[in-house]
Formats: structure tokens, C-alpha cells, sequence
């Protein structure tokens, strides 16, 4: 066995985020860690990169004890991570981004051309095709994740650490990593997958590990089990399967007529965006990232002002009106980063839980905290969201419970129109079946829901009609008794409509 990892437990004072965690791994073998979030995944992870020590156990490398106190003495034994929010430096070029910490010198200096080259010679190597020269900033983040890993392996590591390396891709580079992952495998190297996507472990993974608190529940043989086995060993129970109910929509909610952003000079970021989401249904975006969707919600929130075109929302025109004008005109918005839009991470978990609604929680100027904690404390358990107290700084929440308090926020107050982008991003099977079922809830009660999502299968589930984005144009509209994947797929990739 090339790594044993034997009664692992690590306590932060009274709470005890890993118990005696047994966690193996063979050469050439991809071994997927899943569990709900909160369960344990990524501390035991940092323990064995050296991020952490554990408050009990041991750590067998090649059949000798170890104990790792930094990345340093990790990376130095030959293993590496790849974090689920990339460690690169955006003006670097990829080259630089690789060999950075360990540079070919000449005469005291870097010598660029020779770490291109040698950029060049990895990327051959393990079948990685990067461009040595380009700028990390103008690279997509299916090019970013592939820079993360060739960087590992630069530094000679044999075992590599992927924390949720799916969670920011398209389907195609989704499915470029996993190849690559296999192909990696194939020639020796060892694989540790965080990841919450079922179906893409079972694509991938030789052994599969759950943990639920903290604890294993399960460690089992990829081709002897099942995505559903494997739910029910992160939940504890079997999963709801969700329908949408037949309804007919009511009255337009949102309404875009022209909408246009960009300078003349310039290809522009939305090219004549029209379009409806009516009461009572949900209307889901498919597109690959950077196709003008996310502007599209600035726009539509109040973030950006278009250059020309016409947005209502209840029937009042909300064009160049303030972030706060458009809130009270019925607005509601889970944003796409929770980090960036969603939340404030030096303020509490009942803070975060005010954010963006203040003035329901005011009474003669001043904020009634008692009920914001009482309100705040039933999202908690009705989300499952894991935190020390209401009193925790949102930096200490994992990504998916953060996500889960945003959720639970945006949903509370009842807002005429939704826009949900990205809800489930980072979060486990048990929440995922929480937040759809509140989505389709809210549907089912009048509200209007546009549903943004890089997840396709989440848009065909949810989604009343689809729209289809290519290059700031809806390219494609489609029922959701029409959709198929591969219409939606040939259309998000450019292809013609008539396809």
C-alpha cells in the first residue's frame, strides 16, 4: 500500500471534525473522498498535505510513519494539491505559474527560455497541451486546472490531491480532466478526488470513501456500488426524487427588451438580449462560462448599467436604478460567487444571514437581532448548515455550508423574482435535493426563478424553458419537454439552431 492514513482524529476544541478516519491509497489508483459538506473531506486532506496535525493517529508512507508540518514537507515526499480555488498568479505566464519556486537559473538569473521548455517537454509528457507563453489571466479554467496539476507535477509528486477539481468547468473540460486523470493514472500516479459529483466518481474512481460527521460510513469498490448506495451512505437515507408539477405560468415578472452591453469598438458583452420569465416558472440559461451570462445578472440586479435596451421588473422600468431600488422592487439574487457577491467572510454567520434585507430587521432605526438570530438559527436547521454558532465568521464555514446560508437568505423573504445562479455549486447530494426542492417550491407558489447553472443536467431538471447563450446572444430557446443534451450542447458550443 502506498499511503495508509490509520485512526486519524482531529478536534478543534469540542468539535470533532475527523474520528478515527482509516483512508488508504495503492499506486496508480484513484480513490474518491465524498460526503456531505461538512463531514470531514478536506481536514483529513490537509492533515496528510501538512496544512493541519492531527490530534490523534498515524500516517504510513510507503510503509514508513510520517508526520507532514507543512505543504513543504509534503510536496518534498512527493505529494501534491490542487485546491478547489486555483493558486495561481493571473499576469504570469503559464510557464512561470509552473515552475515557480523551483526556476532554471542562469548566471543568477531565471532563464524563461528554458523553463518554457521544459514546461513544454511535461506538458508532452503526461498528454497536458498547454501554451508555455500565454498569460494565466486570458487562459480558461479548464486550461487554469490543467496549469494546477502540471505545477504538481513539476514538483515530482506521485501523489496528487484534487479538492472538487470539477466544480468551475464545462462539460467538455469536465470531461478532458477526467481523461486526463485516467491517462495520469494509467503511468503510475496516485489520485485523492474531493468531489461532491456522484456520477463522475463512478466515471473515474477505482475505490470510493464516504464520510458522514466525520466518520467513515462506507469504503467500497467503485464497480460494486452505486451512485444511489452512495447517497444514502453520505445522508443516512434515501434521497427524494423531485418532479416538477404541471402548471401554466402567469404574467411576465422580468421582462428584457434590446438589452445591449459593450462599446462600439468592441465585440460586445450582450448583443440584443430579449426575453421573459413569467410567474410561476423557471426559466434556466445554459451556456459555457464567460458567454455573457454573468453580465447578464449584473445588468439585471442593478450591478452594470447597459448601453441600451429596457428591463422591467413588476412592471416598473429598473434601467440605471440603484442595487437597492431593485431589491425593493422585488428582487432576490443567489449569486454565482459566494465569496465575491454572496457574503461578507469577517462577519458572522447571523450577519451574513442579515445582508442585503436590513430593513426587514429594523424597527425605529435599529436592527432587531434577536429576531435575526432566531430567523438565522432556523435556516441553519432546516439547511443542515454545519458552524460552531451563529457568532462564527463566514471564513470558517466550509464552501457548500456558506453556500447553504446564502441560499437559505435569498429564499426567506419571498421575492416576487429569484435569480438563482450557480445554487448548488459546491454543496453535497442531501443539500442539493433541499435547495431544488425550494426552487421548484418557490415555482410552484408564483414565483418567478431564472436559474443559471454550468450543471446541465440541473437546468433540464428544474427548468420550465431554456435559454441558450453563446458569445452575449441567446442562441437557442427550447420547452423542457423539447430539451435534449445534445441540442443544448450543440448550441452552447455555437452550433446552428435549426441543429
Amino acid at each position: 500500500m502506498l499511503l495508509q492514513m490509520k485512526g486519524i482524529t482531529k478536534a478543534y476544541g469540542s468539535v470533532i471534525a475527523n474520528k478515527q478516519v482509516d483512508f488508504s491509497l495503492r499506486k496508480g489508483e484513484v480513490h474518491a473522498l465524498v460526503g456531505e459538506n461538512g463531514a470531514g473531506k478536506t481536514t483529513l486532506m490537509r492533515i496528510l498535505y501538512g496544512m493541519e496535525s492531527p490530534t490523534d493517529g498515524t500516517i504510513e508512507l510507503d510503509g514508513q510513519a510520517r508526520h507532514f508540518a507543512s505543504p513543504a514537507d509534503a510536496i518534498a515526499s512527493g505529494i501534491g494539491m490542487v485546491h478547489q480555488h486555483f493558486m495561481l498568479y493571473p499576469s504570469f505566464s503559464v510557464a512561470e505559474n509552473i515552475v515557480i519556486g523551483r526556476e532554471p537559473q542562469h548566471l543568477g538569473f531565471i532563464n524563461r527560455r528554458r523553463a518554457q521548455a521544459e514546461v513544454a517537454n511535461l506538458s508532452r509528457r503526461y498528454g497536458m497541451p498547454v501554451e508555455p507563453d500565454a498569460i494565466i489571466g486570458d487562459c480558461s479554467l479548464g486550461i487554469q486546472q490543467r496549469v494546477e496539476i502540471l505545477k504538481v507535477l513539476h514538483q515530482g509528486a506521485e501523489i496528487i490531491i484534487l479538492d472538487e477539481p470539477t466544480g468551475v468547468l464545462t462539460p467538455l473540460e469536465v470531461k478532458e480532466l477526467l481523461e486526463s486523470v485516467k491517462r495520469l493514472a494509467r503511468s503510475g500516479k496516485s489520485f485523492i478526488i474531493i468531489t461532491h459529483k456522484l456520477q463522475e466518481v463512478m466515471d473515474v474512481a477505482d475505490r470510493i470513501t464516504v464520510l458522514r460527521d466525520g466518520a467513515v460510513t462506507g469504503a467500497v469498490d467503485a464497480s460494486a456500488t452505486s451512485v444511489d448506495e452512495l447517497s444514502r451512505l453520505m445522508v443516512g437515507r434515501e434521497l427524494v426524487q423531485l418532479k416538477r408539477s404541471e402548471q401554466a405560468p402567469g404574467a411576465p415578472v422580468l421582462e428584457l427588451s434590446g438589452i445591449t452591453l459593450g462599446g462600439k469598438r468592441t465585440k460586445p458583452l450582450l448583443a440584443d438580449i430579449s426575453m421573459q420569465v413569467r410567474s410561476g416558472e423557471i426559466v434556466g440559461i445554459a451556456g459555457i462560462s464567460g458567454n455573457g451570462q454573468s453580465e447578464l445578472l449584473q445588468v439585471i440586479s442593478g450591478l452594470m448599467k447597459p448601453d441600451a435596451g429596457q428591463i422591467r421588473l413588476g412592471g416598473e422600468s429598473v434601467v440605471g436604478a440603484s442595487v437597492a431600488r431593485i431589491r425593493e422592487q422585488g428582487l432576490a439574487h443567489i449569486p454565482e460567487d459566494r465569496y465575491q457577491w454572496g457574503a461578507a467572510k469577517d462577519a458572522t454567520v447571523a450577519e451574513n444571514g442579515l445582508m442585503g434585507h436590513t430593513g426587514r430587521y429594523r424597527k425605529y432605526g435599529l436592527v432587531r437581532n434577536r429576531q435575526v438570530r432566531e430567523t438565522v438559527q432556523r435556516w441553519v436547521e432546516r439547511f443542515s448548515i454545519k458552524t460552531g454558532s451563529l457568532d462564527t465568521k463566514a471564513q470558517y464555514l466550509s464552501g457548500g455550508n456558506l453556500q447553504k446560508l446564502i441560499v437559505a437568505r435569498e429564499l426567506h423573504h419571498n421575492s416576487s423574482f429569484l435569480i438563482a445562479a450557480e445554487p448548488t455549486r459546491g454543496v453535497d447530494v442531501g443539500a442539493m435535493e433541499v435547495i431544488h426542492g425550494e426552487l421548484l417550491r418557490r415555482r410552484d407558489e408564483g414565483g418567478a426563478v431564472l436559474l443559471v447553472s454550468s450543471e446541465l443536467t440541473e437546468i433540464m431538471k428544474l427548468s420550465d424553458r431554456i435559454l441558450v447563450m453563446f458569445e452575449g446572444r441567446i442562441v437557442g430557446e427550447v420547452s423542457a419537454e423539447e430539451a435534449t443534451e445534445e441540442k443544448i450542447s450543440l448550441w452552447m458550443a455555437g452550433g446552428k439552431r435549426d441543429a
